[in-house]
């Protein structure tokens, strides 16, 4: 029999790498390679539920037909051709060429692979005419269809949603669909920065239809489409802090019908109905037969233990028209705020009673920061603790109502002299209130001694001599606790990352990881013993001066 020869020497050799991946791998080191970030339980639940089914690639013959015996000839035994979908329109979409004038077809054939299991090796065919090569070179170049895949034997909603958030920590959504002619629904992913080819793209595949995890992966898989989410962070500030304005979430804590809600807040009853249509997109209300707030939402209600609502209007109000003005900041080096206002925001918000409150007030958003320190050290030992730019007492005020027997120090500028004794009224008896320059001096005889978000206001000059200061006015057996956001040391996520951009904008400091702390830390006489997390993406670090 005469065989039509219709294949590249070079797709032979693809389907021949493609063959040995499998045979030389199982599903362990599969996904050790494409997701090296996994832990091993991580990686032993994702093998549990979604073992390594088979790896793919395209290749290009001048037609589909007699593909079979040209392959079958090579020694390459496949399945009857199954039409693809999902492939198909892909290629269609990104080269601009109209899906009738694309043919397809899907082959597969038994591989064992490295752990002796049966798996397949899966190609997909795409007959190229002349006028469709543009196609062929590009793709083997690039191999953007080429994956490996994991077959999720038992799937259900909730199962494919938690593997698919699980890989989307660690690769990109890159589409998917449903191929009818199967019954199977495909979810791709990729990670454009892995150093292997091989491993560049995953495949999830489930046997039924699951159109709604589809469509959250498709709308995840548009680049543009998460790019317009990210433009609009701005946006969604400035809603916030205009539903704080009109007090909103005071409001919703006793209606939920809009009428009312727009006569109590004096507000055009269509506009505000979009703007709660809004809230509901970001989870600060809840749209369903009237509007609630949600536990999100709850935070932004004013007199309430934990509330952010003077955080919402600071960070929509001075702090937002500062940011504006970034591109300076990044350019120099120099904080905006500074150029925006005249000032820097200390000085700024002391000359304006109104914002020096504001200000204050925007502070207590860290209380749940404060509540864990108080869980999380013991100053059972102490006797005397001192707040160093205690700013409006809230940490030493939490710190002497769990700790009856400690008396306190707070020691700041004046005017957030004059907050903290409010704060601080119930604790007045075994509580000095200081007005102080903490470069200069510190109060003497502490037992502890706290620093709770003050070197990040700072740059590393001024964090030594902030630090030197400290050292020199502690007796030898006292001890500092820094309470600061932590920049990983890895990609991982923190608040501490936008935080750090803040600090640039409007403050001129900066945050630090905990290397860093620790040599500031060790320059100023110091050694840092330990470090626990606190609440908010917040830490404690535990120093003690050097012996």
């Amino acid at each position: 029999m005469t065989t039509t020869i219709t294949l590249a020497v070079e797709d032979l050799d693809r389907l021949g790498v493609a063959r040995d991946l499998i045979c030389t791998n199982d599903t362990e080191s599969v996904l050790a390679a494409a997701m090296p970030t996994l832990t091993a339980a991580e990686r032993a639940a994702l093998a549990w539920h979604a073992p390594f089914s088979h790896t793919a690639l395209l290749i290009f013959p001048r037609t589909l037909d007699g593909l079979r015996d040209e392959l079958s000839w090579h020694g390459i035994e496949t399945g009857p051709m199954v039409p693809s979908v999902v492939v198909r329109s892909r290629l269609s979409r990104r080269y601009g060429v109209p899906l009738d004038e694309l043919e397809v077809g899907i082959l597969r054939t038994p591989v064992t692979d490295g752990a002796g299991r049966e798996c397949v090796l899966e190609i997909f065919a795409m007959a190229t005419p002349p006028e469709l090569e543009h196609i062929a070179a590009d793709e083997r170049l690039h191999g953007r269809e080429n994956h490996f895949a994991l077959a999720v034997p038992n799937a259900d909603p909730i199962v494919l949603n938690g593997l698919r958030a699980a890989i989307t920590a660690r690769m990109r959504p890159d589409g998917g669909g449903y191929n009818g002619h199967e019954g199977s629904t495909v979810l791709y992913f990729r990670d454009v920065h892995q150093s292997c080819a091989a491993y560049r793209r995953l495949e999830l595949l489930c046997t039924g239809e699951f159109s709604d995890v589809l469509a959250a992966h498709e709308r995840q898989s548009e680049p543009g489409t998460e790019l317009l989410g990210l433009l609009t962070g701005a946006w969604a500030t400035q809603a916030i802090a205009a539903a704080v304005e009109l007090r909103l979430p005071d409001h919703l804590a006793a209606t939920s019908d809009l009428g009312e809600l727009a006569l109590a807040t004096g507000a055009d009853e269509e506009s505000l109905g979009r703007l709660l249509r809004y809230l509901g997109t970001l989870g600060v209300v809840r749209c369903a037969d009237g509007f609630v707030l949600t536990e999100l939402g709850t935070l932004l209600r004013t007199g309430i233990e934990g509330s952010m609502s003077a955080l919402a209007l600071m960070y929509g109000g001075p702090f937002y028209r500062s940011f504006g003005a970034l591109t300076e900041a990044v350019r120099t080096g120099e904080e905006s705020f500074a150029k925006v206002f005249g000032a820097h925001h200390f000085p700024y918000f002391a000359e304006d009673p109104a914002l020096a409150s504001l200000f204050h007030r925007s502070m207590a958003a860290s209380n749940a920061m404060f509540a864990e320190l108080v869980r999380t050290v013991d100053f059972a030992e102490a006797r005397l603790v001192v707040d160093v730019a205690g700013g409006n007492g809230e940490l030493l005020s939490r710190v002497l109502a769990a700790n009856p027997s400690l008396s306190g120090v707070l020691m700041d500028r004046p005017e957030a002299i004059a907050v903290a004794e409010e704060k601080l009224a119930d604790h007045a008896t075994r509580c000095l209130l200081i007005p102080g320059d903490f470069t200069v001096d510190v109060p003497r005889g502490g037992d502890v001694y706290l620093l709770s978000r003050v070197l990040h206001d700072w740059d590393d000059a001024m964090c030594r001599t902030i630090l030197t200061t400290c050292a020199l006015g502690m007796p030898p057996h006292a001890e500092l606790l820094i309470i600061e956001r932590l920049l990983p040391e890895t990609d991982a996520p923190s608040l501490s990352v936008p935080w750090d951009i803040h600090m640039l904008c409007n403050v001129g400091g900066r945050e630090r990881t905990e290397s860093h702390y620790r040599a500031l830390l060790a320059d100023a006489g110091f050694v840092l013993e330990t470090v626990r997390p606190l609440a908010l993406d917040g830490y404690v670090l535990r120093a003690r001066k050097s012996v």
